[in-house]
């Protein structure tokens, strides 16, 4: 995922507590049962079969984590637009 615009520095700060919000043990990185969690509030609706997707197109460098870097390509993309 690429950033299509550039954020300024206050909404980066914005994004960085909602990822600090789901990184639940604090180390930097939301794991799948983290990613669950954020999804039930975010997408309650959201299918089952698609989180494990949904966390594997997340996390690029395919760790097994998404770091903030991701979260935030993945953020500006899904939710910029509303």
């Amino acid at each position: 995922m690429t950033q299509s615009t550039p954020m300024d520095e206050s909404k980066v700060a914005e994004i960085r507590k909602e990822f600090d919000y789901f990184d639940k043990d604090n180390n930097g990185q939301i794991d799948l049962p983290e990613f669950i969690e954020l999804l039930t509030i975010l997408s309650p609706k959201t299918k089952a079969s698609h989180v494990q997707e949904g966390f594997q197109l997340i996390d690029e460098n395919n760790d097994g984590f998404i770091d903030f870097e991701e979260f935030l390509d993945w953020w500006q993309e899904a939710w910029w637009e509303y």
